[in-house]
């Protein structure tokens, strides 16, 4: 991968930092959370149903692309089910016995929330399969022909799992949890309303249409927006007296290199390649990665998902090729066959 800095438009956190700036702008319930009006309406029934029944709420999968809400949902949800919440990821889970550790030690009716759970060992689900099924936990004691095989009974519990790749779960996996949930990109009206929350906790002046702008900017993602938020604020506290209205959110914008369609110098380098030396044509994605410099999963990751969703780039059989929209947006037009 290059060794440039951070791109600013990159839907995943950046640091332990950014994390934390993130806690204090976390809504806190369903209510203040915005978006996701149909994913939120069917979260709050089963929800509200579980605390009828005086039941923990069966394990919920949260997938869809990085950076639009599902660890904080899977806050979300402890607060709304009154209970406390232990956090995890795939990747930290190492062996069963850490798994055997979290699980021993959660409190009844406790979240537990695992992000990336796609990237879980195998050796590792196998034991998540009686936790989640029947509340049970199969441990081996000790070595050798004296080992034993011991059944220990779990507290009552939720397994929040969050994942950008769904189809990277095993199916035994994926089919134990009871709600799956998808989380989409944002309408610019919803994430306009995301930003002005956002500007009133950081005590930002913002105008409506200044809020819009960001808003119009931010991929369809709430933490690229809030990111762009608080650089734009510096702008405005430098520059516009710290009133950040529709003018000044372009300025800071541009400044930043974020055009009119959210689109950074990476995406405008990648659809240079497309539009210019192979003007027409098909590119293959090894191909591509070579000429803009970058490793092939990370165009596939982090390049095309929004360039392909917004219509700037096609994938083909023979490889990737610039629409009529990438070549107006770059002001060229492509040759005639």
């Amino acid at each position: 991968m290059s060794e440039e800095s951070p791109r600013i438009v990159d839907a995943a956190p950046a640091d332990a930092e950014e994390r934390e700036a993130e806690r204090v702008l976390r809504p806190k319930s369903l209510r203040d959370f915005m978006g996701q009006t149909e994913l939120k309406k069917k979260l709050g029934i089963f929800i509200e149903a579980a605390q009828k029944r005086g039941e923990s709420l069966d394990h919920v999968l949260l997938h869809g692309p990085p950076g639009l809400g599902k660890t904080t949902l899977a806050h979300i949800v402890s607060e709304e089910m009154k209970t406390g919440c232990k956090t995890t990821s795939g990747p930290i889970i190492e062996r069963p016995g850490d798994l055997a550790a979290i699980l021993t030690n959660l409190a009844p009716g406790e979240v537990l929330f695992i992000d990336e759970i796609h990237r879980l060992s195998p050796a590792v689900e196998e034991i998540l399969y009686p936790a989640m099924e029947d509340r049970k936990l199969d441990l081996m004691i000790g070595q050798g022909p004296g080992a034993r095989s011991i059944r220990l009974a779990l507290p009552a519990f939720t397994l929040v799992g969050a994942t950008t790749r769904a189809g990277q779960l095993s199916s035994p996996l994926r089919d134990r949890f009871g709600i799956q949930l998808r989380l989409d990109y944002y309408r610019p009206d919803e994430l306009q309303l995301i930003v002005a929350r956002a500007a009133a906790i950081l005590e930002a002046p913002l105008s409506d249409d200044g809020a819009l702008e960001i808003a119009s900017r931010c991929r369809g993602t709430p933490r690229v927006a809030e990111r762009l938020l608080k650089r734009v604020r510096d702008y405005a506290e430098v520059r516009s007296g710290g009133v950040i209205d529709r003018e000044t959110a372009d300025q800071g914008l541009r400044l930043l290199d974020i055009d009119s369609r959210g689109l950074d110098h990476l995406d405008r380098r990648l659809l240079d390649a497309l539009t210019g030396p192979y003007d027409g044509r098909p590119v293959g994605i090894e191909t591509l990665a070579v000429v803009v410099g970058e490793e092939v999963g990370t165009l596939l990751e982090v390049y095309e998902p929004y360039l392909v969703q917004e219509g700037f780039v096609h994938r083909t059989s023979r490889g990737r090729v610039a629409t009529e929209l990438a070549y107006e947006h770059l002001g060229r037009r492509p040759k005639k066959a």
